[in-house]
């Protein structure tokens, strides 16, 4: 699906570039639905990475965490899968098991259709997601080990 497929294969080239000793989970959560309940619930921390309808330019990255995350979800919860992310958080929140961090990576696409490979624009933006990610993930690990008494 041309730029939906953009956070998977953000998440694919992250994943390959990482150590294998890391304590990160990869997960292509495509078309999982409600399977994802369970892995959101179990994650103190969660980083979702997707096609971000934001009206910005195409390729363009932009960052949501916490609540900035939760209505970001809110405002643009239509999906073509079976459930939206939206409710996943819904479901975490009623069961207590919401992930004390959180961050939406959105990925403005370009063109969302049938096709086998992401547009120019979008292939552009994938380096910029894994920065941002990376960065996201330092920040957090700061904050974690300046909390340490």
């Amino acid at each position: 699906m041309t730029d939906e497929a953009v956070g998977a294969e953000v998440i694919r080239r992250l994943e390959a570039a990482t150590s294998h000793n890391s304590l990160l989970r990869f997960i292509d959560g495509g078309t999982l639905s409600f399977t994802l309940a369970a892995p959101i619930g179990d994650c103190s921390r969660l980083i979702v990475v997707d096609a971000a309808a934001m009206g910005v330019t195409p390729g363009s990255v932009r960052v949501f965490e916490g609540d900035a995350m939760d209505r970001q979800l809110k405002a643009h919860a239509k999906t073509v899968h079976e459930i939206s992310l939206s409710d996943l958080m819904d479901m975490a929140r009623l069961t207590d098991t919401l992930p004390a961090r959180r961050a939406l990576v959105g990925i403005e696409p370009a063109f969302i259709g049938w096709g086998e490979r992401l547009t120019p624009l979008v292939e552009a933006s994938v380096p910029e997601a894994i920065a941002r990610i990376r960065r996201l993930l330092a920040g957090w690990d700061e904050e974690s080990s300046a909390s340490v008494i």
